[in-house]
């Protein structure tokens, strides 16, 4: 009976309920969190408002609209009020000063404007000590305020007789040092809580606005002693210096603020008034001041980029540091130097810069020092661009008067339509410079393939540009530019890396791309000179021939060569006095020659490039023989020929529909030139060429069509004859054609070919209608007008007595044409 118990209770104690009831369970007891959680916030609210002294409000019993939140919070309505409140009083005491002023005694107002003074600067002590900030924030401007107003009151009670301006930079520089003072003894006596002092003060007006009225002292001081231009630019440039070091050592932020507003503003003032007066600095001595006063600004930029706390913000300074030097010892040099030595001068100073590379200072003023060379060198490039864009540009004149005979000299060769710029005799040196920089520079640089291919472009232009600088001969000039053609060809096909692939070697390629547009330049400086354009585009021609067979650079060089060919043939023609129908045979030889080429090659790059140079040849041989039909043809037939020529290779199949046009192109020019009109002369040979190719294609391929192979062709003849048939009064063209169609209608009815069937079936019942046309109208004018209707009346209760019977021929019919091929 023990056992009994025991196992009774045991089984009592691990009982677990089952999952239906302990949801029950779990669901009443949330719902008394709930409803616990509930009344505690709504208590917590009732305390929150009875502790501030609102109207105690019960908690509802159920929710309702949402309460309206306020417009503005608390501490920013109180800012409102307190600045209101201090600019009225600032209001009050201003026209206290300037009306009340004068009803009270000396005694009165010095015991008026101090009383009042010390009161409005004592009082944020105390305010400060209850924690009551922004109302001490507040009060204290008031007695700022009123410092600037004791000083208003005491010129015009005492010191009237003083001059006016220099009264207010001695002021100014005063209420500085009293508001520095008040603002740091503020810091002192309530000291900041947890935060550094060098980096917090309890008021935040007294130091900035001292360092704002710090301003002022030195700038009106220099108008109040009439100092010239160069002492006030100085003063501008010392304040500025002195703002920086401020914006340097300075941690407060309004403080820091306010100095590099006061940095930037009297820095760039003084920077545009040193850079004028070193532009229009009449001799050295004024220059050199100039140049000082540039160089003092320099030294402000730099000093502020080697102690500037961060790299980004050092990179700004150090590159304005850099251009201001520049701008110093340029001015220095171009007082002494005549004007077209300008540019160099600040060239060669802005080239100076880099010898920083090699010092031991910051990374970012090295950068921005390295940054401001290079915009000076990109500026002083920009000076020889009018005498390079003459250069290349101005020969293209020459088109117009070609033969004309040789120019005096090289600089009278590039002008023939536009002015040559002034102050341009320094371009090359400019250009070599740079050049040179470019390339030494690139030896050590990371983008050291951009900076090769600035220097060999460079190089390029300043050779350009030499012979008409220095007024060369003609002929001296024009070989000076047939040897840049030369070395640049040279020094493309040079072995080095990746020569083989010209998109992986760009230096190569530039080089190759110069010597092209060099050529071409030089072409248009032959033009005037017969020999001269002989001589250039023989030597183009030769050259870039080999520069395609000995560089990688074949699909530029190849097509260039050809070009320069189809010229020498127009130019050759045109010497020897042949009409330009008679030159188009000579120009031939081009195409010729790139077909053959094409040939030769095979599958490389310079094929297409040669072939599409070869055809631009070719019409170009089309255009000079238009005016003259009978070479024409000729020039069409050999054009055909050679493209003929071309579609044999097994990838160029399809051109030989293009001879195929040729062809037809030079019969019917030719037919022209023999005032043939019959339209047989000219569709006949179209016809059997392409009767044959259909025959041959279908003997191949027994799927195609008969319409795809003998359609095109039989209707090229068929229909310009029919219409032709139907207005010629003779007999013999609607026999011919009429025995031309019936003898196609048969053989397609033999050979059961749907085509032939059914164009040759369809011309020969429309030359039959023809034929029957005049006996026709005559039966019908013969006959009463109500038979014809009568006809048509009878042939339509036929048609609809045996519907079903046509419906069925139709259908044999077009099953029987289905059947064919």
């Amino acid at each position: 009976m023990l056992y009994d118990v025991t196992r009774t209770t045991l089984r009592d104690m691990t009982h677990f309920p089952s999952p239906a009831e302990e949801l029950r369970v779990l669901d009443s007891e949330l719902r008394q969190l709930d409803a616990r959680r509930t009344f505690l916030l709504a208590r917590r609210a009732w305390l929150i408002n009875a502790l501030y002294g609102q109207t105690p409000v019960r908690p509802p019993a159920a929710a309702g609209p949402p309460a309206r939140r306020p417009e503005a919070s608390a501490p920013s309505v109180q800012n409102v009020l307190l600045v209101l409140g201090g600019v009225l009083l600032t209001v009050a005491a201003i026209a206290f000063t300037l009306v009340s002023w004068g009803q009270m005694g000396i005694a009165g107002r010095a015991m008026v404007l101090g009383a009042v003074t010390l009161a409005a600067l004592g009082t944020p002590l105390a305010l400060l000590r209850h924690g009551l900030r922004s109302t001490a924030e507040a009060v204290a401007g008031l007695g700022l305020a009123l410092t600037v107003l004791d000083a208003y009151a005491l010129h015009e009670a005492a010191l009237t007789d003083t001059d006016g301006t220099g009264y207010a930079a001695a002021a100014a520089a005063v209420l500085a040092g009293v508001w520095a003072a008040y603002g740091l003894g503020i810091a002192k006596l309530v000291p900041a809580e947890g935060r550094p002092a060098v980096m917090y003060t309890p008021l935040s007006l007294p130091l900035p606005l001292s360092l704002v009225a710090a301003q002022l002292p030195l700038f009106l001081w220099s108008l109040a002693a009439n100092a010239g231009a160069h002492t006030v630019t100085a003063v501008l440039l010392v304040t500025a210096a002195a703002d920086t070091a401020v914006a340097l050592r300075a941690r407060i932020t309004p403080v820091r603020i306010v100095a590099m507003v006061g940095a930037f503003g009297w820095g760039a003032w003084g920077v545009l008034a040193a850079g004028w007066l070193s532009w229009a600095a009449a001799g050295p001595s004024a220059a050199a001041r100039a140049a000082a006063l540039l160089a003092l600004a320099a030294a402000i930029a730099l000093a502020a980029a080697w102690l500037a706390p961060k790299p980004a913000v050092a990179l700004g300074p150090a590159l304005t540091g850099g251009l201001l030097t520049v701008a110093a010892l340029g001015g220095m040099a171009r007082s002494v130097l005549p004007d077209e030595w300008t540019v160099p001068g600040y060239l060669l100073c802005g080239v100076a810069l880099l010898a920083v590379v090699r010092t031991r200072v910051p990374d970012p003023v090295r950068r921005g020092l390295v940054h401001a060379s290079a915009a000076v060198q990109g500026l002083a490039l920009l000076t020889s661009v009018p005498a390079l864009a003459v250069t290349l540009l101005g020969p293209v004149g020459w088109v117009g008067r070609i033969w004309s005979g040789a120019p005096a000299d090289a600089r009278t060769a590039v002008t023939a339509d536009l002015p040559w710029p002034p102050n341009t005799a320094t371009a090359p040196l400019v250009l070599a410079v740079v050049a040179g920089v470019l390339a030494l520079t690139g030896r050590t640089v990371s983008w050291r393939t951009p900076a090769l291919i600035g220097a060999l472009t460079l190089a390029w232009a300043t050779a350009h540009v030499l012979p008409a600088v220095l007024e060369l001969p003609y002929a001296v000039g024009m070989v000076t530019q047939g040897a840049v053609v030369v070395a640049a060809l040279v020094f493309a096909g040079s072995p080095r890396p990746a020569a083989t692939e010209p998109l992986r070697a760009p230096l190569p390629l530039t080089a190759a791309l110069l010597a092209l547009v060099t050529s071409l330049n030089l072409a248009f400086l032959a033009l005037p000179s017969e020999p001269a354009t002989l001589a250039v585009l023989t030597a183009a021609t030769v050259l870039f021939a080999l520069a395609a067979w000995r560089t990688a650079f074949g699909p530029v060089t190849a097509p260039a060569s050809l070009v320069y060919a189809t010229a020498l043939t127009c130019a050759i023609g045109a010497s020897v006095g042949w009409e330009p129908q008679h030159t188009a045979l000579l120009v031939l030889t081009v195409p010729t020659t790139a077909a053959l080429l094409g040939a030769r090659l095979g599958v490389s790059p310079m094929t297409i490039p040669i072939e599409a140079t070869g055809a631009a040849a070719g019409l170009l041989a089309i255009g000079l023989a238009a005016t003259d039909p009978p070479l024409l043809s000729v020039t069409l037939a050999l054009c055909g020929v050679i493209t003929a020529g071309t579609a044999v290779r097994p990838d160029r199949r399809d051109i030989g529909y293009a001879a195929a046009a040729l062809f037809v192109l030079a019969s019917w020019v030719r037919l022209v030139a023999w005032n043939v009109e019959d339209p047989e002369a000219y569709t006949l040979p179209i016809t059997v060429p392409a009767l044959v190719v259909g025959f041959l294609r279908r003997r191949r391929d027994t799927t195609v069509s008969s319409w795809t192979a003998y359609a095109p062709g039989l209707a090229a003849t068929l229909g310009p004859s029919l219409v032709a048939a139907w207005g010629d009064e003779h007999w013999l063209r609607p026999l011919l054609l009429g025995l031309t169609a019936l003898t196609v209608t048969l053989v397609g009815a033999h050979h059961r070919l749907q085509s032939p069937l059914l164009l040759g079936g369809t011309t020969l019942t429309l030359v039959a209608l023809h034929e029957l046309a005049p006996y026709i109208a005559q039966v019908v004018d013969a006959l009463p007008r109500w038979v014809p209707p009568a006809l048509a009346g009878l042939a339509l209760l036929a048609a609809g007595a045996t519907y079903e019977q046509r419906l069925r021929d139709a259908r044999r019919v077009r099953e029987a044409l289905g059947r064919m091929g």
